[in-house]
C-alpha cells in the first residue's frame, strides 16, 4: 500500500505549475515580470516622457545613457543603483533611457521586476541566459528592513553565483536610500547583534556592488520651473512666463515641496485646463 505522504508528495508535486515557457521576446519592447505562476507580460506601450524633457539630472542622464549604449552595443556595462530625492525622476530616466535607444537597438528589452518578486529572479534569469537579446531589469523604488531576507536573492543578478550574471541582463534599481536600508535600523543591527560589524556589512555592502551610483538631489526653483516650461512648450501650450512662473510657485507652496514629480503635477493640472492631453 503506498504511504499517505507519497501520494501528498505527488499529488502535489501534479499541482505544482510547470516551469515558464520562453516567452516572445519580439513581442514587445517591454515586459513585466510576475511570479507564482511565472510568466513575462509584453507592455506594449510604456508609460515614459522623452529624455529631452529631464531637467536637472544631466550628469546623471549622460551616465547612464553612455552606460546602457554600452550594454546595448554587446560592450561591459555595471549595473546601476539611481539613489536620492523623491520625484526627482529616478524611474523616468530608466525608461527614458531605454525608449531613445530602443529605437536604435530594438534587441535592447526592459524587464520590470517588484521587489516582492526577488525571490523568484533565479528563475528569470534561466528564462533570459540564452536569448539572443539583452535585457535590462528595472526594479523601481527599492529597499529592505532589517528582517528582510529578499536582499540575498538579488545578490543573484548582482554577483551571479556559481553560473554568474548572464551577459545580456544588467540591473538598474532606484531607491530613496544610498544603502537600501534606513539608517534607524542599521544602527539597530549594530547595538543589538552579536558581531555587530558582520551583521551589518552583508546589508550595507549590497549597494556596493552596483558598479555606477547616481545621486539625485532636490531641484531649486529656476530647474523647477524649467521643467515645466519644456513640458508646456513640447504639448504646444500657450502661456506666458510671467503667469506661469505665479501659477507654478503657488502650485509649489500648496504642495509643501519642489521636484520633478510636482512639475508635472502642475503641468497636468494645467494641460487639462487648456483642454489638451499630454502623450506619454
Amino acid at each position: 500500500m503506498t504511504d499517505p505522504l507519497q501520494r501528498i508528495a505527488a499529488a502535489l508535486e501534479r499541482l505544482r505549475p510547470g516551469p515558464a515557457a520562453a516567452p516572445d521576446f519580439d513581442a514587445a519592447g517591454a515586459f513585466v515580470w510576475h511570479a507564482d505562476p511565472d510568466r513575462l507580460d509584453p507592455v506594449t506601450r510604456v508609460s515614459r516622457i522623452d529624455v529631452g524633457l529631464l531637467v536637472g539630472i544631466d550628469r546623471s542622464r549622460d551616465t547612464l545613457m553612455a552606460n546602457t549604449e554600452r550594454f546595448a552595443r554587446g560592450l561591459p556595462a555595471n549595473n546601476a543603483l539611481l539613489w536620492g530625492a523623491r520625484g526627482m525622476g529616478k524611474s523616468s530616466l530608466v525608461k527614458a533611457i531605454h525608449g531613445k535607444l530602443h529605437a536604435e537597438y530594438p534587441h535592447l528589452k526592459i524587464i520590470e521586476i517588484q521587489r516582492e518578486d526577488l525571490p523568484s529572479i533565479g528563475r528569470l534569469l534561466h528564462l533570459l541566459r540564452h536569448a539572443s537579446q539583452r535585457f535590462v531589469l528595472f526594479c523601481d523604488d527599492l529597499s529592505f528592513s532589517h528582517d528582510d531576507s529578499h536582499y540575498k536573492s538579488l545578490k543573484a543578478v548582482l554577483d551571479g553565483g556559481i553560473e554568474g550574471r548572464p551577459e545580456n541582463v544588467i540591473l538598474y534599481a532606484t531607491s530613496n536610500r544610498r544603502h537600501l536600508m534606513p539608517r534607524d535600523m542599521i544602527e539597530n543591527e549594530r547595538a543589538t547583534a552579536i558581531t555587530p560589524g558582520e551583521a551589518v556589512e552583508e546589508k550595507v555592502s549590497l549597494s556596493d556592488r552596483f558598479g555606477l551610483w547616481l545621486g539625485f538631489h532636490p531641484c531649486d526653483q529656476d530647474q523647477y520651473l524649467a521643467m515645466i516650461r519644456g513640458y508646456v512648450d513640447a504639448h504646444g501650450i500657450e502661456i506666458d512666463d510671467a503667469t506661469l512662473r505665479a501659477e507654478a510657485i503657488e502650485w509649489q507652496a500648496t504642495r509643501g515641496s519642489r521636484s520633478g514629480r510636482v512639475a508635472w503635477q502642475y503641468f497636468t493640472d494645467l494641460a487639462g485646463r487648456r483642454g489638451v492631453r499630454p502623450q506619454p
